[in-house]
């Protein structure tokens, strides 16, 4: 299931942007002159003009918006229950019954993630503060299949024993993972402090030791409480017909009974923050455990969502923190104070919090860093803010309601937060409206009213010094067991419970033009007038590739740094051409290139691209600006060589690659010490070439237009002489088992990294290698080991395999995170079952369910204008036909059983495997 943590960071908190899909019509000048930022005159943003609500008579709310612009469907089934049900005792049990809905029913007694993997559904699911939600996209085809296997687990959830006691196992897992972050710790401790006597105090998972004592009677309770029409609320958004789609749903939907009245449902009163009152907590909570980065978190109690000043609150929050003209980022990250800041408004339906969150640079004071937040919040709530600072808050939020929700998926999750959050699905046309009605005195009142000092609640997290060492050896003890891996699920059973499928009406996928500007750079444009937005997405060849071992870290200070400064224009003044318009430009190193990726509403393309043609010709990157980039490079090393997810990837790697490869080469803190402003000059204007980069656009735009735009914005940038080539040599394999174990004091969850060399994305197995894998360990909830690992054994929240194929062979890898008790039977169990898929193969049926789910899969991803204009990037920088957007899915359909087998046979190495677990 989602994370917790990913889903409050990009849908609870961020929420609070209020992504909304527009109709075209609200910005219909086609024109590429430099626009104004957003202003009041425009047209009023609505994410509700189609949406259509209708009650059923056993009262199911269900929210319909019909979007056509891919043939593509998501359905979400939004429970008013969550962590603001529970109380201390039973805290964790909705997450925990979220868990338990994908285990099958009384009338479909199997894994319902094999089910949906069957449907080629991004399905999945996440818990919050104030409500349970359940969500897959499919082809429109399988709309029906999907809304009968959720009306299944409304109301005939499995819930036993022995299903219990191997989730609980599964639950324990997560929450075990989430341990490991100091900041997850940190906030626990906080936020229990900070809203003492509100459910909100509690943790969204729970603890382990409520998760432990769970019985049978106790989930059953809640699921009947909780789980009934009159409690949920059904959304479809995509490509389907309404009227016969509502037939439907009263068909599927109608006949499921209520289980209890609603009047009769414990629910939680609501928090209200006492705005009068001192809070009693003096002191700051201070934690002193193993870490690596100092911590501060603030957090101040908020009113719900509902509250006439939520608008404003997150105008202030804007001017406090978004992009790098934010008070608190010249506050702290250009003092060179912090490497890391962020804040939010969580306005929910029983109250609130607002919170701020830093990440200190080695060396410097927290209270000095406490101090720096509370003049910025003294000077905004004594001098107020400027009519440009409140105008910018208004645009980005503004800008982000259409650039946040491009896809189907988004728009629906809005339109669910809205109905069980806020009580109203026209919740965000209203606050919209409200946003500009903001004005600087509300900005100033509400951080007067809200932000005071006495209310505030304070945490520090100091880190205890550590050291860790990864120890080598040959075939282990650790995976000696005799362990025999259970038969694997037979697709005739999956089948078996699978609703029928509409026959998919075939549909021919617009390929992108391409064309090569006179100093060599690839374009590719597909234009998508669904929304008025563009999506950049962009590759140079300047990544850490070219790295040498002693200058580790160049490329990527240089790509952190190429927005610091051009000839023309300081940090500030690129950030404000951006900001102003709610744009946004980004580039970050990889190992094979720098990934370039942007977005603009279509009417700030022109400021978009202008501002791109300027930092890959004219960066000057400023010394100063330079030495707080390698300082918060120092104080994110630290924090890597602290996170055991990543201490286990870069030990994995550099046991698989020898030291002269490009994918051994890791940062180190003696290697970021050395580099130079020099270094990086040198470095641009020896990568930064026309001729190595690619851009790729998809989105509302005339590619007449854009041509132009990049024809003259590029037309002075010249390559000479030939471009440099990285040398990658030969990998020796392994002559037997590796086993690494980086030890991490303090840490509660181990995570195991296993595999050896994969293969490049050229490579003629990589279409049978992605069947095999999706079969191995492509999806937890139905792969081989998924159905083995997490569901019969119960050792690992999330276990997943992948074969990292690029330009280049990266490895294939599995990963899982176990308790560190357990970390032995789950090598074991994943070895044995790697090496009977060697031995044995998998079936005939395997490969056709893996086939089916791939293609469709495929499908679903591409109806995402991210995903879309990624995949047409990366098909063009690894080689690919230009027909390859189209033949994926024939290609895949193409692969035989004795495809898979044999690539088993080639990409499987049980016995010549490198292991790496790093945990306590």
């Amino acid at each position: 299931m989602l994370a917790i943590a990913t889903f409050l960071r990009r849908y609870c908190f961020l929420f609070l942007l209020f992504s909304v899909c527009l109709t075209v019509t609200l910005f219909s000048n086609t024109s590429f002159a430099i626009s104004s930022p957003l202003n009041n005159t425009q047209t009023p943003l609505s994410v509700t003009e189609n949406v259509r609500k209708t009650v059923l008579d056993n009262g199911l709310i269900v929210l319909t918006k019909q979007v056509k612009t891919a043939p593509v469907v998501t359905v979400q089934v939004w429970y008013k229950i969550g962590s603001r049900n529970e109380a201390p005792g039973v805290n964790g049990i909705a997450h925990q019954l979220e868990h338990m809905l994908f285990k099958g029913t009384t009338s479909r007694p199997i894994q319902f993630g094999r089910l949906f993997s069957a449907l080629g559904s991004d399905s999945n699911a996440f818990t919050s503060y104030d409500q349970t939600a359940y969500f897959g996209t499919v082809e429109r085809g399988k709309l029906r299949a999907l809304l009968e296997l959720e009306a299944d687990r409304m109301q005939n959830a499995l819930i036993n024993a022995e299903q219990l006691d191997s989730e609980k196992r599964v639950v324990i897992s997560e929450l075990q993972g989430y341990e490991n972050n100091p900041d997850y710790r940190l906030g626990r401790a906080v936020m229990r402090a900070a809203l003492p006597n509100s459910p909100y105090g509690l943790t969204v998972g729970g603890t382990k030791a409520d998760v432990e004592k769970f019985t049978v009677e106790q989930v059953k309770s809640y699921y009947r409480n909780y789980y009934s029409p009159n409690n949920a609320t059904l959304i479809i958004v995509g490509d389907f017909e309404p009227e016969s789609t509502l037939a439907t749903v009263k068909e599927v939907f109608g006949k499921v009974p209520n289980a209890q009245k609603a009047e009769d449902r414990k629910q939680q009163a609501e928090t209200k923050p006492n705005l009068g009152a001192t809070n009693k907590q003096k002191q700051p909570i201070v934690l002193r455990e193993p870490g690596a980065a100092a911590l501060l978190q603030v957090v101040y109690p908020l009113p719900n969502i509902n509250n006439p000043d939520t608008p404003a609150l997150d105008v202030m929050n804007g001017v406090l923190t978004e992009g790098r003209n934010s008070r608190l980022y010249q506050a702290l990250i250009e003092t060179g104070l912090a490497s890391n800041m962020n804040g939010y408004a969580a306005t929910l339906a029983g109250g609130g919090w607002y919170n701020l969150e830093v990440t200190a640079v080695p060396g410097q004071e927290l209270a000095k860093i406490d101090a720096a937040v509370q003049n910025a919040i003294a000077s905004l709530t004594t001098k107020g803010i400027s009519q440009e600072e409140l105008d910018r808050s208004k645009t980005q939020l503004k800008a982000s309601a259409i650039l946040n929700n491009r896809d189907i998926s988004s728009q629906a999750m809005q339109i669910g937060y809205d109905q069980t959050t806020a009580g109203d699905y026209r919740f965000t046309d209203r606050y919209l409206a409200a946003i500009d009605k903001v004005t600087v005195k509300d900005v100033q009142r509400v951080a007067t009213t809200y932000l005071a000092p006495e209310k505030r609640t304070v945490g520090l997290f100091e880190p205890t010094k550590q050291t860790g060492q990864a120890s080598s050896g040959g075939s282990s003890t650790q995976t000696s067991e005799n362990f025999s891996p259970g038969a694997p699920v037979n697709p005739a059973e999956v089948a078996k419970y699978l609703p029928p499928i509409d026959t998919a009406v075939p549909t021919t996928r617009a390929l992108p033009e391409q064309f090569k500007l006179a100093n060599g750079t690839e374009v590719l444009l597909l234009p998508d007038p669904s929304t008025p937005t563009v999506t950049l997405s962009g590759f140079i060849k300047a990544g850490a590739e070219f790295d040498t071992p002693a200058k580790a870290g160049l490329a990527a200070l240089t790509a952190d740094n190429l927005l610091s400064g051009t000839k023309t224009k300081d940090e500030l003044a690129l950030a404000k051409a951006l900001e102003d318009r709610g744009a946004s430009l980004n580039f970050r190193a990889l190992r094979e290139g720098v990934d370039i990726s942007g977005y603009s509403l279509k009417t700030d393309l022109p400021v978009l691209m202008q501002t791109l043609a300027d930092i890959v010709q004219n960066a000057t990157f400023p010394e100063e600006e330079l030495e707080l980039s390698r300082q918060r490079a120092l104080s994110n090393l630290q924090v890597e060589l602290d996170d055991p997810n990543r201490v286990a990837r870069r030990t994995f790697q550099q046991a698989v690659y020898p030291e002269n490869h490009p994918f051994h080469t890791f940062p180190t803190e003696q290697s970021l010490k050395s580099l130079s402003r020099k270094d990086v000059i040198a470095f641009y204007q020896k990568q930064y070439r026309p001729d190595q980069m690619i851009l790729t656009l998809v989105g509302d735009f005339d590619p007449k237009a854009v041509r132009n735009l990049l024809e003259t914005g590029l037309d002075k940038w010249q390559a000479t002489g030939k471009p440099p080539i990285a040398n990658y040599p030969k990998v020796p394999e392994p002559a037997k088992v590796v086993e690494l174990k980086p030890s991490l004091p303090g840490k509660t969850q181990a995570v195991t990294f296993i595999g050896d060399l994969g293969i490049e994305r050229k490579d003629p197995r990589f279409y049978a290698a992605s069947v095999l894998n999706q079969i191995v360990g492509g999806d937890t909830l139905s792969s081989r080991l998924g159905t083995e690992i997490r569901d019969r054994q119960g050792l690992t929240y999330g276990i997943y395999s992948y074969f990292s194929a690029g330009k280049n062979a990266g490895p294939f890898v599995v990963s899982m995170q176990t308790a560190p008790e357990d970390a032995s039977r789950a090598i074991a169990s994943t070895r044995a079952l790697l090496a009977q898929i060697h031995d044995k193969g998998v079936t005939a049926e395997e490969v056709a369910v893996a086939k089916r789910s791939l293609t469709s899969g495929y499908n679903v991803a591409l109806a995402n204008p991210d995903e879309l204009a990624s995949t047409i990037l990366m098909n063009e920088v690894y080689g690919l036909s230009e027909g390859e957007l189209r033949a994926f899915a024939e290609k895949i359909q193409a692969v035989t059983l004795e495809d898979v087998n044999q690539a088993a046979k080639e990409l499987l190495q049980p016995d010549k495997l490198v292991i790496v677990t790093a945990g306590p």
